[in-house]
């Protein structure tokens, strides 16, 4: 060990000089050698970890649902790059926090700052890589994690007809049952007893209620089947009745039936109807986004949950960067003992952060903050945090 420490200190000495510039220098790679090494040692393990939790969350489904082999190990491959956004500040927290309690147990990083190195400069490394992370997690949420539950839902829902098309008729095969929409915008309500997803996707028992400014119903539209046509961006109602009331005394004036006709006034997309109610951790960025600007336009407080998960993942953005500036100081401060206590102590920090969301959620929910002041609030907390560990830094 004392012959390891007297190299660390030569090799600041020879350093010195070259460390003004933005060149990788011997030292740099080192950190970046040691750290990345372990990063990826942990990110393995991590998908591991995840792999186990959706077999022990999904298995038993998949299997009742009749898949076998092949199609389970597709399911998981496709299902698990949806919890890399979530696992990635972990990945680096615990990787961070050991790398460096490894260097500041052995003396490397006080040999480097006793050579005269500021804290910054020897940090840069991280802090480079640091910001390569926000963008990859930026990617990650708008674009592989909506990919890959979009992917894993569509595999699941194939299982699920497939399963129960031999037991169900065809127009009950991937069935939803009592689906509402109100479109506040138009004026319009949506009543569907059953809606069926397997293509070509039907509504069977459908309802359409139109209001007048006072919110009185003027028409009504019943009908048997109907279904919505992507190009046209409009519905078809087949063995239907259109019905017209008087707002005023509400009795019907007129009752028409059609045999089947379009209604080229309704564009209500069926997919945005069947992801109300579902949960916001469910929902892809995207998903999410087309819910705040529905429940916006509906000024319902259901939409609260949904704004603060979208905003948080805007705000995860920068997560990689908290994580790395919690981590630093909290590595490399106090005595010198086992990097694994640091990593320990990680488990200490996350649920602090979550905490702070949990708490800034009820916040949001009661209406006394706005949800995007809520996303951001567990961010603020563990900035503050880091600070405050900077601060303490000697």
């Amino acid at each position: 060990m004392r012959s390891r420490r007297a190299f660390d200190c030569t090799l600041a000495l020879r350093l010195r000089a070259g460390f003004g510039g933005c060149a990788l220098n011997t030292f740099d790679r080192h950190l970046l050698r040691e750290w990345l090494t372990v990063l990826g040692l942990v990110l393995v393990l991590m998908c591991g970890l995840l792999l186990v939790q959706v077999m022990f969350d999904k298995f038993r489904d998949l299997r009742e649902e009749g898949a076998r082999g092949l199609d389970l190990w597709k399911y998981f491959m496709v299902a698990i790059p949806s919890y890399l956004s979530v696992a990635l500040p972990l990945v680096l927290l615990v990787s961070t926090l050991f790398v460096l309690g490894k260097l500041h147990r052995a003396n490397e990083l006080t040999a480097m700052r006793a050579a005269g190195i500021g804290f910054g400069r020897l940090m840069a490394p991280i802090w480079v890589v640091g910001l390569l992370c926000c963008g990859l997690s930026w990617w990650l949420n708008a674009t592989v994690v909506p990919w890959s539950l979009a992917e894993s839902t569509a595999l699941a829902n194939r299982f699920e007809f497939r399963n129960e098309a031999r037991l169900l008729s065809a127009d009950r095969i991937g069935a939803v049952y009592s689906v509402a929409f109100a479109n506040a915008d138009a004026r319009r309500m949506w009543f569907i007893n059953r809606y069926s997803q397997l293509p070509p996707a039907r509504a069977y028992g459908v309802t359409v209620s139109e209001m007048d400014v006072r919110g009185r119903e003027s028409e009504r539209i019943v009908a048997s089947q109907a279904w919505f046509e992507p190009s046209r961006r409009d519905w078809v109602f087949k063995n239907g009745r259109e019905m017209v009331f008087n707002a005023d005394s509400g009795s019907q004036m007129s009752s028409a039936p059609f045999a089947e006709k379009r209604f080229e006034r309704l564009h209500e997309n069926p997919d945005l109807m069947l992801l109300i109610d579902r949960k916001p951790i469910d929902l892809s960025f995207q998903d999410l986004g087309r819910l705040v600007d529905y429940y916006a336009d509906q000024r319902s407080p259901k939409g609260i949950p949904y704004a603060v998960r979208f905003y948080g993942l805007i705000a995860d953005t920068f997560g990689p960067l908290i994580v790395i500036a919690i981590a630093i100081p909290f590595a490399v401060s106090g005595v010198r003992v086992n990097p694994a206590v640091g990593v320990s102590k990680s488990i200490g920090l996350f649920f602090l952060y979550y905490l702070f969301s949990n708490v800034a959620a009820s916040l949001a929910i009661k209406q006394w903050i706005d949800p995007s002041i809520a996303a951001w609030l567990p961010n603020v907390g563990m900035t503050a945090i880091a600070a405050w560990f900077f601060a303490r830094l000697r």
